[in-house]
């Protein structure tokens, strides 16, 4: 792949721009690195640092918002929360900051942070920057003459299970993250956890998502150890060396990064794992970019990473499941914010197709007892 392939971002949507003269302000006085730009005197003025300053929006993503912004030559990526968000204890900037910051020193595929900020006067919400890795995305939505080809994509694919193996390696205690969550009752709290928050978000019956919901209450394993875990890594969440895609550089969007069963973690990677045999619907979806020629199925990603770590996939069917429900609920809550006119983005508009279709999964994997060949 070419320079031309590298994330770009786009114009910000409508209903999340930020207020620029605000946080140019803000960014000359907290940034060091901006006093050294030719004529930095004069920018603490914020009428006309706020005309110097450029913001555009990274177009993918459901949760958190993430901004490119640029001022002379540098470039810095800003994160905050989604615009009418009101889930409690997502969405927390300052602990995603923490983590990022935390693992500088103990794994080299976070990128490097600048500054948070939790005064809301500045954008009405908390954020924080942090430098700009560019590298190629996988996006699920990829021009087909975007699409690695299939030996690269197997490359890509086993860097990805080899990847999530080294973050559940991390030595968290050492990296001062010991205290990021309470690992013991770990399963118990995520299973009960995810189904009140899908009670609180509910807008329509589906009835397998309260079935799935009851039988990964009466199906809960032991818990299989503690690790660092990311609870979102997917490929849209991992930036790729432009020269050599199988070479991960950074992996992004922590926010619901904690202390827990590493299983768990693999099982929402699993969740967002389409096989080329899902239902056509599922397919459509394009929850990540798995079906490109040259990606591993759902089981042989489970079997990678169990060679890679020594973890036995005796409860691989719950871990999946409960990857299913978790995306599920993600999805309802989203489209929840949609539905009570908190966003007008357009994408949200049919996501409760989404939530019917990782209820059907979910439904086929717990009455088939495996994780592929689910239809037919």
């Amino acid at each position: 792949m070419t320079s031309s392939h590298v994330d770009r971002p786009a114009a910000v949507r409508r209903g999340e721009e930020l207020d620029l003269e605000r946080l140019s302000a803000y960014l000359h006085r907290e940034l060091p690195v901006l006093a050294k730009l030719p004529g930095a005197s004069g920018c603490r003025d914020s009428a006309r640092s706020g005309e110097e300053i450029q913001v555009s929006q990274f177009p993918s993503g459901f949760s958190n918002l993430t901004y490119l912004v640029a001022i002379a030559d540098l470039e810095f990526v800003l994160r905050r929360s989604p615009f009418g968000a009101k889930i409690k204890s997502a969405h927390d900037m300052g602990r995603e900051f923490r983590i990022l910051s935390a693992l500088a020193g103990s794994y080299r595929k976070v990128p490097k942070t600048m500054i948070y900020c939790a005064d809301p006067e500045v954008l009405g919400a908390p954020f924080y920057l942090m430098e700009r890795v560019e590298g190629v995305v996988l996006r699920p939505r990829m021009a087909a003459a975007e699409e690695p080809d299939a030996g690269t994509m197997a490359a890509v694919a086993d860097s990805m299970v080899d990847t999530l193996a080294e973050l559940h390696a991390v030595d968290y205690e050492r990296a001062g993250l010991a205290d990021l969550g309470r690992p013991e009752g770990y399963v118990w709290r995520q299973v009960e956890g995810w189904a009140k928050r899908y009670a609180a978000a509910k807008t329509d019956e589906i009835a397998a998502m309260e079935a799935t919901a009851a039988w990964l209450l009466a199906n809960m394993p032991v818990e299989s150890g503690v690790a660092l875990i990311h609870n979102d890594f997917k490929y849209d969440n991992l930036v790729l060396d432009p020269d050599d895609l199988s070479r991960i550089v950074a992996v992004l969007d922590w926010e619901m990064a904690t202390l827990g069963d590493p299983l768990m973690d693999l099982g929402t990677s699993l969740g967002y794992w389409v096989d080329p045999d899902d239902p056509p619907e599922m397919l459509e979806l394009k929850l990540s970019p798995t079906t490109i020629p040259g990606n591993p199925s759902r089981l042989e990603v489970a079997e990678r990473y169990a060679g890679a770590t020594g973890r036995s996939l005796d409860h691989l069917v719950f871990y999946y499941v409960f990857g299913l429900f978790k995306i599920a609920v993600i999805v309802q809550q989203i489209y929840a914010r949609f539905q009570r006119g908190d966003t007008q983005d357009p994408r949200f508009a049919s996501l409760i197709d989404g939530v019917r279709l990782c209820a059907l999964l979910a439904s086929q994997a717990i009455a088939k007892g495996r994780i592929d060949r689910l239809f037919g």
